[in-house]
């Protein structure tokens, strides 16, 4: 739940109630703190993270991202191609134990004892958040469901295909359209992705898992969505965006937009 719709109820329920005392777990301290909103720093430097995912936070500015995306206290999150949970367990601590996340990945992804291992540790610190094996063209949320997307560096993945990774060709405009029928009216989608050159966008992925911003806007429009905000927080003028994202010269270091999407209502 939206911190504006818990206000809301939370203001109704003051109108048509006596003046008695409701204890501490009353509806006006759950708005206050629904108000407040998410203590992102506190989401990220909280105990018990591996140190993989610590290390990467210099580079991923996490709170920084869910700040400028406006993800609330109490948001439905779906974390769509969740690699390893490193959003999905920020995300998780964010939302608080009123929210809940899912975290979606391709099964090929996660069937190895190693990742199983780190999505239960994952599950175990953030018990509000949950992992669903499937394919990307295949999962669709219920209708109007989540409040908030992450598409975290993968976006780029929608136009990927790969026999050694059993990764299929897809259509991006179906991922998108099963995304648009399962936001709420207003449910925001925060992408971040490798900026890449403009030309033929599967060969460019296919090169070097970059895209072009332009092109995540067009599709993102097409399908109903309207751009809300942008952010310059990782632009890097002196990346090539020839070079791998792997490339070690460039790993962690690429130029990346931030677009932050919104379903009208």
């Amino acid at each position: 739940m939206r911190a504006s719709i818990l206000l809301t109820l939370a203001g109704s329920a003051l109108a048509f109630s006596a003046p008695v005392w409701a204890g501490p777990a009353s509806v006006t301290s759950m708005a206050t703190a629904a108000a407040a909103g998410p203590d992102f720093d506190a989401a990220v430097t909280a105990p018990g993270r591996g140190e993989a995912d610590v290390a990467l936070d210099e580079s991923r500015k996490p709170a920084e991202v869910l700040e400028f995306m406006g993800l609330e206290t109490g948001d439905v999150v779906l974390d769509i191609f969740a690699g390893g949970g490193y959003y999905s367990e920020i995300l998780g601590r964010a939302v608080g134990p009123q929210g809940s996340v899912v975290a979606v990945n391709p099964p090929q992804f996660v069937s190895s004892e190693r990742s199983r291992e780190k999505w239960a540790a994952v599950i175990d610190r953030q018990p509000n958040v949950t992992m669903v094996p499937s394919q990307l063209p295949d999962y669709k949320p219920a209708p109007n469901s989540i409040d908030f997307a992450m598409l975290h560096l993968i976006y780029h993945d929608f136009y990927w295909q790969s026999e050694k990774f059993k990764f299929e060709k897809m259509d991006p405009a179906v991922v998108l359209a099963n995304l648009y029928a399962g936001m709420k009216p207003g449910g925001v989608v925060a992408v971040i992705d490798h900026a890449g050159p403009s030309g033929d966008t599967r060969a460019v992925v296919e090169k070097s898992h970059r895209i072009d911003p332009a092109t995540v806007r067009s599709d993102f429009l097409a399908a109903g969505f309207v751009l809300d905000g942008e952010s310059g927080m990782f632009a890097n003028p002196d990346d090539d965006l020839d070079k791998n994202v792997f490339d070690p010269a460039v790993r962690g270091k690429t130029d990346r937009f931030v677009m932050r999407f919104r379903k009208p209502g």
